[in-house]
């Protein structure tokens, strides 16, 4: 378990931040944005369920302690050398249980005629903000994955990917089960 006793350490006053296996990396470093910004999907996660009926909220809330076990395996690059523990990964059951959540939030959808523009209520304004900025996680973790010398685990890419449909249709639900969707008209405004 995580214990946190101080909340700053200084270590990062010059620009740099350790990995979950003690190596130090630019906060600027690609892998740090790629988890920070898991972690901001994180948080409109959080300000999306402020809004959300019981339900939803409670879907919410399971992936919100998935992706603090997301950014934990992307703070943890695959190594050949032991690392004394066991490191914390995204498994293929995380990404069929959101295939699940999404086939059953989307069976009672109607099928979509147009895209649709984020907003309608509260809670689908949020959730298609937290969609947005999961699929720049997403955009991020390729990039990382593109590299030789950066190792990620496939389910880490599969569950961003995941997620980001997931919200999608979440925000649907939200929006009256999609009756309250804002659709786009294309060229309405020429």
């Amino acid at each position: 378990m995580v214990k946190l006793n101080r909340i700053y350490t200084r270590t990062g006053d010059k620009g740099t931040t350790g990995l979950a296996n003690g190596e130090r990396r630019s906060k600027d470093d690609l892998r740090v944005e790629a988890y920070g910004t898991v972690d901001e999907t994180n948080a409109c996660i959080g300000l999306a369920r402020l809004h959300a009926e019981p339900k939803l909220d409670a879907l919410l809330a399971a992936i919100q302690n998935d992706l603090f076990d997301l950014g934990a395996d992307l703070a943890t690059p695959p190594s050949e050398e032991p690392l004394g523990y066991e490191p914390l990964r995204i498994v293929p059951s995380q990404v069929t249980r959101l295939e699940t959540e999404i086939d059953a939030l989307n069976a009672d959808l109607a099928p979509l005629k147009s895209f649709v523009l984020p907003g309608g209520s509260p809670a689908a304004a949020a959730l298609h903000l937290a969609r947005t900025v999961c699929r720049r996680a997403e955009r991020l973790v390729v990039s990382l994955s593109a590299i030789e010398s950066e190792k990620i685990s496939p389910e880490a890419l599969q569950y961003l990917n995941r997620l980001s449909d997931f919200l999608f249709v979440a925000g649907r639900v939200a929006n009256g089960n999609g009756a309250d969707d804002v659709l786009w008209v294309p060229g309405k405004n020429r």
